[in-house]
């Protein structure tokens, strides 16, 4: 995506002549950048910068280290440094303009290209990277408007585009984790959620979004904890205060219903679930529950063993939040009243959703939704495995390492099912794997990935930097 920077080279005197201590860090630097040893040309341009902290080119090259190391804030710091110390510094006005557009300030990138354009009217990347700032200053407009709109897969879209060239923007990837909760899509918005809290465990609008997903999923004491820990850290957050002030009177409610449930109190009990359903319509799975109780408090009455029809909705409702032992129970209840073949088949169908909610959940594992396209599949695979790559690891302890394996494994496995026709098929169906010469025991994750990636050479994670970023030394 970014256009080539070159590195900045004192050029040879024509009578051969000793480099100086700081100029010979700076070659190192460059030689270590080139071998794709970034953290070593990093040591290596501090000690130049150290040894002559006046020469611009010198900040310039740690910058655009540290943009492919994605330590974007530092980057933007000594691109920064270089310009005060040479305003005519080009190349520190590019990486200054490319450092607060990674971060997500399109404005501050403008001024940056503008003064590099200034500088040199015919600079080809200098044009690119403007217009690229202006196209995120438009996507944010209309991201904003449509958010009002409560438009959320057009913010999403937005922010996908607005990412490709501000890939270090937290507060864009927080607004497309909101919305992607608000529309449903969980594993995905606590995917985003949970790559910010791992660079940065005090973010208070990831926490806030990880509540809310659990808060929808219907997690409401762990939704809390996530909402209070968000004000802890920021105590204006006004949505996540709005969510807990919700959540908590949601609970209060529902277990005040369930209180005057079992004392036989029914009336009271209707009532009270009929104001914790007034609190948040958007909370659909909270809701179903209530909206089952309250079916239970309006047969409570008359309901026996031979009451069918309660115990038909009543199982409908548990089956429409995924509770399926209850529902198998009420479905046997129904059946052995009356075996009609009706009846049969929906305990079947209980039966089968419960013995499919027992194994692995290759969509969440994945993070899709259970109706995603097959190219959906392929962008979640490609996401997963180089997020719990063993590579990618290496440096972490042995704990984590091996934590980040399994879950390299269960890609793998998860990719290798729902990427085959045949066999998602199956799965969907509820059918053993296992069948048919399907043993999962007999797949290789790593065999997996060099497919994908076009085998050895197709993927280096050294060169991998935030945003590909690439620059060429001198």
């Amino acid at each position: 995506m970014a256009a080539a920077a070159e590195c900045d080279v004192v050029m040879a005197a024509t009578e051969p002549e000793l480099l100086d201590d700081e100029e010979c860090f700076k070659e190192q630097g460059n030689a270590y950048y080139a071998k794709k040893d970034y953290n070593e040309a990093y040591n290596y341009y501090t000690k130049a910068i150290d040894m002559c902290p006046k020469n611009a080119s010198y900040y310039g090259n740690r910058a655009a280290t540290l943009m492919m190391l994605g330590r974007f804030r530092e980057a933007l710091g000594d691109a920064q440094q270089s310009v005060r110390l040479d305003d005519s510094f080009v190349r520190g006005h590019l990486r200054e303009g490319k450092c607060h557009l990674s971060l997500g300030n399109a404005v501050a990138a403008c001024r940056s290209f503008q003064r590099a354009l200034e500088l040199d009217h015919k600079n080809a990347q200098a044009q690119q990277e403007f217009k690229n700032a202006n196209a995120v200053m438009e996507y944010e407009k209309i991201a904003e408007m449509d958010f009002e709109k409560c438009d959320f897969r057009k913010v999403v879209f937005c922010m996908d585009r607005a990412l490709e060239f501000a890939p270090a923007c937290h507060r864009f990837k927080i607004l497309k984790a909101e919305c992607l909760a608000m529309l449903g899509r969980y594993p995905e918005a606590q995917s985003v959620a949970s790559d910010i809290l791992r660079m940065d465990s005090t973010n208070a609008d990831a926490l806030y979004v990880r509540g809310l997903c659990l808060y929808y999923e219907d997690c409401i004491e762990k939704a809390v904890q996530f909402f209070v820990q968000a004000l802890r850290m920021a105590p204006d957050h006004e949505k996540a205060c709005i969510a807990c002030r919700n959540a908590k009177a949601l609970k209060a409610k529902k277990e005040d219903g369930n209180k005057a449930f079992k004392e036989g109190n029914y009336k009271l009990a209707y009532e009270l679930y009929t104001e914790a359903l007034g609190i948040d319509p958007n909370n659909i799975k909270t809701n179903a529950k209530l909206y089952c109780n309250r079916e239970d408090c309006t047969h409570a009455v008359k309901l026996d063993d031979t009451y069918i029809k309660a115990y038909l909705r009543r199982a409908q409702c548990y089956m429409d939040t995924e509770q399926y032992e209850e529902a198998v129970g009420d479905y046997e209840k129904v059946y052995q009243t009356e075996k009609t073949k009706e009846h049969k088949q929906l305990l079947k169908n209980a039966q089968l959703e419960l013995k499919k909610s027992k194994r692995k959940d290759y969509y969440k594992i994945l993070g899709v939704d259970k109706n995603a396209s097959e190219d959906e599949i392929k962008k979640a695979y490609r996401k997963r495995a180089l997020m719990h790559h063993p590579d990618r690891h290496s440096g972490a302890s042995a704990e984590v390492q091996k934590e980040e394996e399994k879950k390299f494994k269960e890609v793998g496995e998860a990719f290798t099912i729902l990427s085959d026709p045949k066999k998602k098929t199956r799965y969907d169906s509820g059918q053993d794997l296992d069948e048919e010469g399907m043993n999962m025991g007999d797949f290789d994750a790593n065999n997996i990935f060099k497919a994908f990636f076009g085998g050895p050479g197709g993927f280096s994670f050294e060169a991998s930097g935030p945003g590909n970023f690439f620059f060429q030394f001198g």
